[in-house]
């Protein structure tokens, strides 16, 4: 709804335009420069503003769980955030990363194509020098392709961090992430046409109190098979989806193969250690209980039964006597 002016500001107004200090016709250019918006046909947006906020999501679920990975592995605090989501040409994508960079082109398993994972030198050589056992904090040389071993390493941890790409994704599509090959240089990938378009996921990386940025980028082809499953609503429907019969009957299926420890508690008895360290074979205990008293029978650490001792042929057993319900377990 337009602001309501009062009879002063009308006044005032009134007054600025005939004294000349308002200039109606440019007023009204302002006005129709504001109406138009720029559209460039040899760069149509290929994805919606939905779609790029679920790819947002999924990626700050990744972040999140590389995150914790990456924390235990280099002993240290680390912290992901992703800072932008943009579909742009992949010639403009090669051309805003560092001509010396730590490139890693893979696979997404299900879905045809590569992508493009990218870390940016400073942290990338941060990394290594905390799997090699330094602080990570020193100035370091990264300007230089990193070497047979440091390249090794970082493959290894590399292929942990895109193995949580399949938990991200999991809720949209099944992806199955597998490094092709690594590159120092960008000008040697090309993975699809220079015009073709890409959407770039940006992530700030602070390992310590050093920062560095990385980049990933999936070409258009590639996401284009799953493209109206890049909703808030599908993606959605499926985080909230009903728990059919079916998947009850999953799970019961599994917890039945679950193994668990069944312990019968037969007594107590206090001694003391230099009576224990004298036991010998043959060693009589009396302990705190009576053949016709119930035994505690335990599944795990919980107490679930009470029971009776007895011989089951020639082999000791018990008798559940008793089910002790706690709660609603």
């Amino acid at each position: 709804m337009a602001d309501v002016l009062s009879q002063d500001e009308i006044d005032a107004l009134l007054s600025a335009i005939s004294t000349g200090e308002v200039d109606i016709d440019k007023a009204k250019s302002e006005e129709e420069e504001k109406k138009i918006k720029l559209y460039d046909f040899k760069r149509p947006d290929k994805f919606s503003k939905d779609q790029l906020r679920t790819l947002q999501m999924i990626h700050e679920t990744f972040s999140r769980l590389i995150t914790t990975m990456l924390s235990g592995q280099l002993r240290t605090s680390v912290q992901i955030q992703v800072t932008s989501v943009d579909q742009i040409s992949y010639q403009e994508f090669i051309r805003s990363i560092p001509e010396l960079t730590l490139l890693t082109i893979y696979e997404m398993g299900t879905l045809e194509g590569s992508a493009i994972l990218e870390i940016n030198p400073s942290i990338a050589y941060t990394i290594i020098d905390r799997l090699f056992g330094g602080n990570g904090f020193k100035e370091l040389e990264i300007y230089r392709e990193p070497t047979d071993i440091e390249s090794k390493v970082m493959e290894k941890i590399l292929s942990k961090i895109l193995g949580y790409l399949s938990e991200a994704w999991k809720d949209v599509t099944e992806v199955m992430p597998r490094i092709e090959q690594m590159e120092s240089n960008p000008q040697f990938i090309q993975i699809v046409g220079p015009n073709e378009m890409v959407v770039v996921i940006s992530f700030e990386i602070k390992v310590g109190n050093k920062s560095g940025i990385m980049n990933i980028c999936y070409p258009s082809p590639l996401i284009d098979p799953i493209v109206s499953k890049l909703s808030a609503q599908y993606w959605f429907s499926n985080l909230k989806k009903e728990k059919t019969e079916e998947n009850f009957e999953i799970i019961r299926e599994r917890l039945n193969k679950v193994k668990v420890p069944l312990i019968v508690n037969l007594g107590e008895i206090d001694i003391n250690f230099n009576e224990f360290i004298k036991l010998q074979v043959g060693d009589v205990l009396s302990l705190n209980t009576s053949i016709d008293k119930s035994l505690s029978v335990l599944v795990g650490n919980k107490e679930k039964f009470k029971a009776l001792p007895g011989l089951q042929g020639k082999k000791m057993a018990i008798s559940i006597e008793e089910v002790i319900e706690e709660g609603s377990e």
